[in-house]
């Protein structure tokens, strides 16, 4: 199993986030994580703080740590549909996979968020027409990544010429996660690279969702071996065990039975902004479940 980070938490003081998240993407680089993901929010949602709390655009983000490393990659977790109309959030996938040399992830996802919405001014339907819009997005990333600037026409976007500039180093893996998880499987089944699971500590809840997936693959004639299983979720770790955290190797058995069910990638929030001690620590858990 690997094991990457996500930056949830942008705490620093005024002034110092830039050298702060560079010096963040050159450790877990360091550390041996495979990826960096950004929650793909405007503000931070309620379950993680404050809504007036510092909080970094996405892709702009991404954009910075492409440039302070070298090999990781760079993923969102995960991209509303509706945050960004889907010609543009695919011109700037193609700019930001030029700019890495090829390692960036894609992950979109059903908007759920309605008062960010409100908050921003942004369009936001009934459930059924933000799956809709996810599909459409969905349909026209596969078209792109085929090579194909055939005219695209979905329930929601029309695109008379989809062609995109520079050609992919590396065609962006497209995780597919969210709520509602049966539609979204389905979602993954038909048009993903790779599955987002939340798992919450919860590995029997990973393995029924895993047997859903698999149902959906063999509905659709997918073998389920091309999809990359990743889960996302909180460890707080620290070197000693103190009390609300785990230690490293505390944290590795909760991780090792995530392996066991075949999770590929592990995506963890550390709970709090991320340091040289933190990513240390998720470091030497990624070391110890590795596979050998």
């Amino acid at each position: 199993m690997r094991i990457g980070l996500l930056l949830q938490r942008f705490g620093w003081p005024p002034g110092a986030a830039g050298p702060a998240l560079a010096r963040v993407g050159r450790d877990a680089e360091q550390a041996g994580l495979s990826s960096i993901w950004v929650n793909d929010h405007f503000r931070q949602i309620p379950m993680f703080g404050d809504p007036g709390e510092p909080f970094l655009e996405a892709y702009t983000a991404l954009s910075f740590l492409a440039a302070a490393t070298e090999r990781i990659g760079l993923g969102t977790m995960t991209t509303a549909v509706t945050h960004r109309h889907p010609a543009l959030l695919l011109k700037m996938l193609t700019s930001l996979d030029a700019l890495s040399g090829g390692r960036v992830w894609l992950g979109l996802g059903p908007p759920w968020h309605e008062e960010e919405h409100r908050a921003f001014g942004l369009p936001l339907g009934p459930w059924s027409e933000r799956f809709e819009r996810l599909e459409d997005t969905l349909a026209l990333t596969r078209q792109v990544l085929s090579g194909s600037t055939e005219p695209f026409e979905g329930k929601h976007y029309r695109l008379p010429e989809p062609w995109f500039a520079p050609s992919f180093v590396r065609p962006p893996p497209v995780l597919v996660g969210g709520a509602h998880e049966r539609r979204v499987l389905r979602l993954v089944a038909r048009y993903g690279d790779a599955c987002g699971l939340h798992e919450d500590g919860n590995p029997a809840v990973v393995g029924l969702k895993l047997r859903m997936l698999r149902d959906c693959c063999a509905e659709l004639g997918r073998p389920f071996e091309e999809i990359t299983v990743t889960t996302y979720g909180t460890a707080r770790l620290s070197a000693t065990g103190e009390p609300g955290t785990s230690t490293v190797a505390e944290a590795a058995r909760r991780y090792g039975e995530l392996a066991a069910l075949g999770v590929h990638l592990s995506i963890v929030d550390t709970g709090e902004t991320a340091g040289p001690e933190t990513v240390g620590l998720l470091g030497e858990l990624a070391a110890a479940v590795a596979p050998p």
